[in-house]
């Protein structure tokens, strides 16, 4: 009797660890879902952020409220990020849709512990950005990786356009040419000029999403 007493205890333990293991993984599922739909989604609101500029300005979502806003991820090192740099193509797009009323932010988030690899303090980027004659509305500086995790920036390139009423409009690549080849850039299909060229015309953007090519983000450890 006491040995099935105490086999009774033992299954009763077993029975309390698995209903606990299996409310733990339903906990981690449920928070899963809360994560992913906090993320930047197309057709959604793209979520609001707030930071600081190479210029030490506060910038902020909201305050475009009302603008077609791009953000585009770089990291100057990145050689998908030179291909469209060396040839001009960024700058073009950059002076072309600025030029247009829409608000171009660059996103540096490389973390400091990468060192070189993309991370650059406010006077470096000003200086690259007199270099390279690019023409961004502001460049933000994301060290801690916040704005870009928020939106899922993987890449660099990795371009977001919002709509004036603050909806994400496209997310993804450039453009349909994923090399660092700077001769690939002529003929290649532009997905951002394409999304705010539809859009801008009443129209609905073609091709929402697509997969974005580059360097890694160089978030922080």
């Amino acid at each position: 009797m006491a040995s099935e007493q105490r086999y009774v205890r033992r299954l009763g333990a077993w029975r309390a660890v698995v209903y606990i293991a299996i409310a733990l993984t339903a906990l981690v599922i449920v928070l899963g879902g809360v994560l992913v739909a906090r993320a930047a989604t197309v057709g959604q609101a793209a979520p609001g952020f707030s930071g600081k500029d190479s210029q030490g300005k506060a910038e902020s979502l909201a305050q475009y409220r009302g603008k077609y806003v791009v953000l585009e991820w770089t990291n100057r090192t990145c050689p998908f990020t030179k291909k469209h740099y060396d040839s001009g193509n960024m700058q073009a797009l950059q002076q072309e849709w600025t030029g247009k009323g829409v608000v171009w932010l660059t996103v540096l988030s490389s973390s400091p512990s990468h060192g070189d690899d993309g991370y650059l303090t406010a006077a470096e980027e000003n200086a690259h950005v007199e270099k390279v004659h690019a023409h961004p509305t502001a460049a933000l500086l994301d060290s801690s990786g916040e704005i870009g995790q928020m939106y899922g920036a993987r890449t660099t390139p990795h371009m977001f356009v919002i709509d004036p009423a603050g909806k994400l409009i496209y997310a993804g690549a450039i453009d349909d040419k994923a090399t660092t080849d700077t001769a690939d850039v002529k003929g290649a299909k532009n997905y951002v000029s394409a999304a705010l060229t539809e859009a801008m015309a009443g129209q609905p953007v073609q091709v929402a999403a697509t997969r974005p090519y580059g360097c890694s983000v160089k978030y922080g450890e």
